[in-house]
C-alpha cells in the first residue's frame, strides 16, 4: 500500500496523538468542531491505549479503499452494516459500509446542514439521518473523508449490497446510488419481529444469500470458491468472538470500559470482520482491559451506578454524554447497540445457513417478548440499575420504548428508565439541557431509592 502525507489523518483534522478513528471518531471530533472541554471534565474520560493502534488500522482501512478506487488494484462493494460482508470478501471485494459514514457525518456534526440537499430532492425529514446526511454529503460534496484520507467523498461502488433486517431504509439509500451510477444493487429480504427463528426461514435466507452468487462473479471476475468463503467466516466468527468478550469485560465490578467507549472501538468489528487485522487489534484490546481489572483501575472513577443504554447513540454528544455520567460516578455499562455485532452463527459448519442466521438474530428484527427476555438477561448479566432509552427521531426500528417495553421492564423487574427524545444524527431534534435533566433525575432516583453503592 503506498504511503504518503495522509497516513496520519488525526494530524490533519486537528486531534491528539491519541485520536480514535472508530466507527465514530466522535471524543476527538467534538473537540476539533471547537467544543472547549475544560481541564478537569477532560480528565473524566480515561484514555485507552490501545486507540493508537486502532487509529492505524482504521486508516489503512480507508486509505485501502482509496488505493483500490484511485488505481482500480479491487473492486469495490458497498455493503450494509449487517450485511453478507464475509461473501464480498471472499470474492475479493473491498468493502464499505455506508453507516460507517453515516456515523462519521453525525460524530463530525455537519449532518444538519447536509440533510436538507436531501430533503431538496424528496427525502424526507422523517426517515433515516443516515441516510439523509449520507445523500446530502454526496449532493453537496462535503464529507470528513476529504481531510482525513484524500477521498473526495463516499468511494464510488462497483456493486451495491443490502440486507433489510435492519429496515428499509438502507435499501432506499443504496438505490439512490444505483441511479447515480448505474451500477448493480442486490440484497437480502429479511423477515421482521422474529420470536424463534424457523428453519424454512433460516433456509429462504439462505437460498437469497447463494442467489447472489452469479452476480458476485460477474462484477468481480472471479469464481466462487467456498473454502476461500469458510476461511473468512471462520475469520468473522473469530472478531465476533473477541468483541463479545471485550464487552463482557464490562460484566466486571467496577467495569474497565464504557458504552461510549464501545461504540469507538466496535469500528473494527463493522468494517474489517473476515480480516485477521480485525482479530489481532480485539487481543490487544482485551490484554489492555484485563490489565485495568488486575490493576483495580475501573472507566469511571469511584463507580458507584450501572447503567444500559437502548438504542442508538446520539453520534454528535457522545463525549458530552460520557461526561455527564463520569461526573455522577455512573458507567453506562453495556447496550444493545453494540452487542449487534456479535454473530455466534457465524462458527456454523454450513456457511450460508450461518450468514442467513447471524444477520436474522439481530435484536432490531425480533420479537417485543424476545427483546424484554433479552434485556432481563442483560440485567443479571451487569448488574444494570438503570435504563437510557434514546427514542431516535428518524431511526423509528432502533427506538425500542414506542410499544411498552420501558414500562414492562420496570414492571417486572423494577429497574427504573428515562427516555430521552433526540436522534442519531440530526441534534436539531435533541435538546441537551432536556436530556441532561433527565440523566440527572434518573440518578437521583437510584439515589432516593438507595440503589448507590
Amino acid at each position: 500500500m503506498r504511503k504518503n502525507a495522509r497516513d496520519d489523518p488525526a494530524a490533519r483534522l486537528g486531534l491528539d496523538a491519541g485520536a480514535a478513528f472508530g466507527v465514530s471518531w466522535t471524543f476527538q471530533l467534538d473537540a476539533a468542531k471547537g467544543d472547549t472541554v475544560p481541564e478537569e471534565k477532560k480528565s473524566l474520560i480515561k484514555k485507552i491505549r490501545s486507540t493508537g493502534a486502532m487509529k492505524k488500522l482504521m486508516a489503512d482501512y480507508f486509505n485501502e479503499l482509496k488505493e483500490a478506487q484511485d488505481t482500480g488494484s479491487a473492486k469495490i462493494a458497498w455493503c450494509t452494516s449487517v450485511g453478507p460482508a464475509e461473501l464480498l470478501r471472499s470474492f475479493g471485494f473491498q468493502v464499505y459500509f455506508p453507516e460507517n459514514h453515516g456515523a462519521l457525518l453525525g460524530a463530525s456534526r455537519i449532518a444538519a446542514e447536509l440533510i436538507p440537499a436531501a430533503n431538496a430532492i424528496g427525502y424526507s425529514p422523517d426517515i433515516c439521518s443516515y441516510l439523509t446526511s449520507d445523500v446530502g454529503a454526496y449532493l453537496r460534496k462535503k464529507t470528513p473523508l476529504t481531510p482525513a484520507f484524500g477521498l473526495d467523498g463516499a468511494p464510488k461502488a462497483d456493486l451495491l449490497v443490502y440486507n433489510t433486517n435492519q429496515c428499509r431504509d438502507v435499501q432506499d439509500w443504496l438505490a439512490f446510488y444505483q441511479r447515480e451510477w448505474k451500477v448493480p444493487l442486490a440484497g437480502i429480504d429479511s423477515p421482521r419481529n422474529l420470536g424463534e427463528i424457523t428453519k424454512n426461514q433460516v433456509e429462504s435466507l439462505a437460498s437469497q444469500h447463494k442467489a447472489l452468487i452469479p452476480l458476485l462473479e460477474e462484477v468481480s471476475g472471479r469464481r466462487f470458491d467456498i473454502d476461500r468463503l469458510r476461511e473468512v467466516m471462520e475469520s468473522s466468527y473469530r472478531c465476533t468472538q473477541l468483541w463479545k468478550t471485550v464487552l463482557k469485560l464490562a460484566e466486571h465490578k467496577p467495569s474497565p470500559l464504557t458504552f461510549f467507549d464501545g461504540t469507538i472501538h466496535m469500528g473494527p468489528a463493522v468494517v474489517l470482520r473476515g480480516d485477521p487485522r480485525a482479530e489481532a487489534y480485539y487481543k490487544l484490546l482485551i490484554s489492555e482491559l484485563e490489565e485495568r481489572i488486575a490493576e483495580g483501575h475501573s472507566a469511571v472513577e469511584d463507580e458507584s451506578l450501572r447503567f444500559y443504554w437502548e438504542g442508538m447513540p446520539v453520534w454528535g454528544k457522545l463525549r458530552d454524554h460520557a461526561e455527564t455520567f463520569a461526573g455522577h460516578k455512573a458507567c453506562v455499562v453495556a447496550s444493545t447497540y453494540c452487542n449487534s455485532w456479535i454473530f455466534e452463527p457465524l462458527g456454523s459448519k454450513d456457511p450460508f445457513e450461518g450468514m442467513a442466521l447471524a444477520y436474522s438474530e439481530l435484536f432490531i428484527v425480533r420479537s417485543e417478548e424476545y427483546k424484554e427476555e433479552y434485556l432481563a438477561r442483560m440485567v443479571e448479566s451487569y448488574g444494570i440499575d438503570g435504563f437510557i432509552y434514546h427514542d431516535a427521531k428518524t431511526c423509528p426500528n432502533n427506538s425500542n420504548n414506542r410499544y411498552g417495553l420501558p414500562e414492562r421492564i420496570q414492571e417486572t423487574l423494577g429497574v427504573p428508565h428515562v427516555v430521552i427524545n433526540g436522534d442519531l444524527n440530526d441534534l436539531r431534534m435533541y435538546s441537551e439541557e432536556q436530556a441532561r435533566t433527565q440523566f440527572e433525575a434518573l440518578v437521583e432516583q437510584l439515589h432516593e431509592r438507595g440503589e448507590l453503592r
